[in-house]
């Protein structure tokens, strides 16, 4: 009868055993699975990372494409100035514009290379700019590379002021449409910046 209970004892014990095994075992199987899934999960992440950096649409590139010989040219208005300007607000304020626009060329122009498209060749653009873009035709050029003085200042101030409302009109573009994080930041400083100098050059003129 002992050796019975003692049998049934040993029967009762391994069954227990062997049930805690199973149980660990599916306890491990899960935290395997678990950490798999985790593993599954980064996988699935590393995609939506680098997706984060969204790759260019047409919007940009067309950003890139116009706002490059629209910066040339304001930075050939303010090389004019430092000898033919009178007011040392405008020479400043041409530094400036200088300053700001000449990096960004650069930066356009390696957006559109690592693109693969193709960098506008110096004196290029699309005629249609000089509506929409507030750029300058020929003749408006010569008439501000043959002023001189307070003549200067005038025309200077009144280009500037359309020409960078052209450029805030092609940031706000950008800002609705394109998709490129960096030439979207980008567009936020051009809109930012320019919108404080068209106020402050319609101060000028105001004075002037």
């Amino acid at each position: 009868m002992n050796s019975k209970r003692s049998l049934v004892r040993r029967t009762v014990a391994v069954a227990a055993a062997g049930a805690a095994a199973v149980v660990l075992a599916a306890c491990g199987g899960n935290g395997d699975s678990t950490a798999s899934g985790h593993d599954g999960h980064n996988s699935t992440k590393s995609p939506s990372a680098s997706a984060s950096q969204t790759p260019q649409n047409a919007a940009d590139v067309m950003f890139a494409h116009g706002m490059i010989p629209h910066h040339r040219q304001a930075v050939e208005m303010a090389d004019l100035a430092p000898t033919r300007a009178q007011s040392a607000q405008v020479k400043t304020l041409a530094e400036d514009i200088k300053k700001a626009q000449d990096p960004e060329i650069k930066t356009l122009s390696g957006w559109l290379t690592s693109w693969g498209e193709e960098v506008p060749a110096e004196g290029a653009m699309d005629h249609s700019m000089h509506e929409s873009g507030g750029m300058m035709t020929a003749e408006d050029m010569d008439k501000l590379e043959n002023a001189s003085g307070k003549a200067f200042d005038t025309a200077f101030l009144e280009m500037m002021i359309k020409h960078h409302e052209g450029a805030v009109a092609m940031a706000k573009s950008e800002q609705a449409d394109g998709a490129y994080g960096p030439a979207k930041k980008m567009a936020d400083a051009i809109v930012t910046s320019q919108s404080a100098e068209i106020t402050q050059m319609n101060t000028l003129l105001a004075k002037s």
